[in-house]
């Protein structure tokens, strides 16, 4: 790991760059193009970027259109927006005729900090997850984020995207490909499986040094895409580990836990723990006293892998 970024950051650079490389690739925002950086397109290509104002579910449907014109359209605003107030919008205009429309979300999990439960997206896999057709991503870091912007303007069909507000540690190397539906082993070890996704694959990777201070040795898995799952790298893991724990900056129900224990009940008996939010709403607090309270931290992984290694048959 190296110096802390931010995921939108490396959004917005992405965008500048396809507004070069792509001429079909149109960008939507909704009063919040400062913040989701939507803006360093405007700003080299003002002709096909598209302010909705405080218009989401508008928003959605634009893009729609657009993407049933022949446009690759980018539609960008914070988590709960984009996936709470426009579900219904997503559903029938992106999901269910299958459109190029790219959902890219910011300000999701509870490190958004002091806005408060309003504006912590911590349901937002689950519900995109839930759409037949929605590829579901959620990046390790700022270089997977821009190598993901990269990768789903490429691909034809709706996707959702998830990044974080604040600045975290980056886990991947910059430049990097990125392909959608493929896990990456960060560390390879034969004890217990860690999953993470987002910024919990760097405390994976922390969780996973502390378990070697013990004896424990662990594998950590980058399972940037939640869906499609990449059920081959999970159940060869988890095959030779007996034992695994996922850890996600959202719900435990219907994300990235949900995910891993879907495909093992099909495919691997061995015990899981899931790290994530429990069955509740976030509050207003600093990020970091926020992922401590709500059990979001390297040294929560670490106990969660004890247990399941406790567990295991």
């Amino acid at each position: 790991m190296s110096e802390k970024l931010a995921q939108r950051n490396y959004y917005g650079k992405a965008l500048a760059e396809l507004a070069e490389e792509n001429p079909d690739v149109v960008v939507l925002d909704a009063d919040l193009a400062g913040s989701t950086k939507t803006s360093d397109f405007q700003k080299v290509c003002p002709e096909r970027f598209v302010e909705v104002g405080i218009a989401e579910q508008n928003m959605i449907g634009i893009a729609a259109g657009l993407a049933a014109s022949g446009k690759v359209a980018f539609a960008s605003t914070f988590g709960v927006f984009a996936t709470g107030r426009c579900w219904e919008q997503i559903r029938l205009a992106v999901a269910y005729p299958r459109l190029n429309v790219k959902i890219v979300a910011t300000h999701c999990g509870i490190s958004v900090g002091e806005d408060g439960a309003s504006h912590q997206a911590l349901e937002d896999m689950a519900v995109m997850r839930a759409l037949p057709n929605m590829t579901v991503i959620s990046p390790a870091d700022a270089y997977e984020a821009y190598a993901a912007t990269k990768a789903i303007a490429a691909y034809d069909g709706p996707v959702y995207m998830r990044m974080g507000r604040a600045e975290f540690p980056t886990t991947t190397e910059e430049g990097a490909p990125f392909t959608i539906g493929k896990a990456t082993v960060m560390r390879e070890g034969k004890d217990v499986t860690l999953v993470g996704c987002g910024q919990m694959v760097s405390f994976c990777l922390d969780a996973a040094e502390q378990l070697a201070a013990e004896g424990v040795e662990a594998e950590v898995i980058n399972m940037s895409t939640i869906k499609p799952l990449d059920r081959e790298t999970l159940v060869a893991s988890v095959s030779k580990t007996g034992c695994c724990v996922t850890a996600e900056e959202h719900s435990i129900i219907g994300g990235l836990g949900s995910a891993v224990a879907e495909a093992l009940c099909e495919s691997v008996v061995a015990p899981l723990e899931r790290v994530g939010t429990r069955d509740t709403f976030g509050e207003s607090g600093k990020p970091a006293e926020l992922m401590e309270k709500y059990g979001l931290t390297a040294a929560d992984i670490a106990e969660a892998a004890r247990k399941s290694i406790s567990r295991r048959i």
